[in-house]
């Protein structure tokens, strides 16, 4: 008889949760990690709060932040314009410009970067540039680099059978030129100028010029290009 009762009340307990399970739309489920299906974007620039109370949100570092959400950088993370010398708006929009960008970066023979560094630059930039450029271009910058001896890849030109200045080889890594594309996400603006400084003194016998001492006589359009390459490479 027990066992009767049992099944019976089994029965009719599944089948309530079934009928209910089935019920009017407006009967909202229960829902238990709110955030996992209604989560918060916040503004950056907001004062965090919490999403279900009316309290302050007490997060330390949100506290710190005048309770703003936007948070500082990770203690030792790289800015991407820490040396002051890349400006977005000065990118090419077109074929046009990025043809007069180029023109104009090779009258340039000086970097922005601080001339007290310069060895300190070069340094770096050959550390990047053995990371980052010798795969295809070859640590002799001869283009010979293991990719393009294992036939995947060809057309690396040799740095010394070019016509190159440090302005131009920073407008190249910034913008990308020919089959090679743009080097802007792995290099920050003052890095990609150290790997050109490099890359004249060690192949080309050209350290980089101070800024000072850079440029030309050219007319305003292409000077405020050449601040494009510099900005850029």
């Amino acid at each position: 008889m027990k066992k009767n009762v049992l099944k019976i009340t089994a029965v009719l307990g599944l089948t309530t949760v079934l009928l209910n399970s089935c019920g009017p739309k407006e009967n909202t489920p229960l829902v238990y990690f709110p955030d996992m299906y209604f989560p918060v974007a916040y503004d950056p620039l907001m004062k965090a709060q919490d999403a279900y109370s009316d309290h302050e949100n007490e997060i330390p570092a949100f506290v710190k932040n005048s309770f703003a959400t936007g948070l500082a950088p990770v203690e030792g993370s790289v800015a991407q314009n820490k040396d002051g010398v890349f400006e977005e708006s000065l990118l090419p929009k077109n074929v046009d410009e990025y043809n007069a960008g180029y023109d104009a970066s090779k009258k340039m023979t000086g970097s922005p970067l601080n001339p007290a560094n310069a060895a300190k630059d070069i340094e770096r930039g050959k550390m990047l540039f053995d990371h980052t450029c010798a795969a295809c271009h070859g640590t002799g910058g001869d283009g010979q680099g293991p990719i393009v001896q294992t036939g995947a890849f060809s057309g690396v030109p040799n740095y010394a059978d070019r016509e190159l200045t440090v302005g131009s080889v920073h407008y190249v890594l910034t913008n990308g030129r020919n089959a090679m594309g743009s080097y802007a996400g792995q290099l920050n603006a003052g890095d990609r100028w150290r790997v050109a400084m490099y890359v004249m003194s060690a192949f080309k016998k050209g350290a980089a010029a101070p800024a000072a001492a850079t440029t030309a006589t050219a007319t305003p359009a292409a000077a405020a290009t050449e601040t494009t390459t510099e900005t850029k490479k």
